[in-house]
């Protein structure tokens, strides 16, 4: 499956982006879909997850109550949309899948499918 990411840019603090995520080349739907991002110098963290039929999110610490995962598997897409975002939130998001039915994978190595990255900078 091959994976675009969009939606990154530069905002404020307290600002709200929505990154998407469109996949193409298999049936969506049978993808666990997440997202990881990783700043400069510091190892590629786990954001959220979200199952295969949309149901079951899971998400890190730093970002729970701030962020939602969704997926439209009509339109083979999944979304990230953040609010309140804070300067520590600045790094490049990556959209992930993952064959198999465990959203609650949080390792880069649980997740076999990368797109190429989108950069969200939060200023102060």
């Amino acid at each position: 499956v091959q994976l675009q990411a969009s939606g990154g840019g530069l905002v404020q603090a307290g600002d709200s982006l929505r990154l998407s995520c469109a996949a193409s080349g298999r049936t969506f739907s049978s993808f666990v879909m997440g997202w990881f991002r990783q700043a400069p110098g510091k190892e590629r963290d786990f954001v959220a997850a979200v199952s295969r039929g949309g149901s079951n999110t899971e998400y890190a610490d730093s970002v729970n109550g701030r962020f939602t995962i969704s997926r439209d598997n009509a339109e083979n897409t999944a979304y990230l949309q953040m609010n309140s975002l804070k300067p520590e939130d600045t790094a490049t998001y990556y959209c992930v899948a993952r064959d198999g039915s465990d959203w609650r994978i949080r390792e880069t190595g649980g997740y076999t499918y990368w797109g190429q990255g989108t950069q969200v900078t939060v200023s102060s």
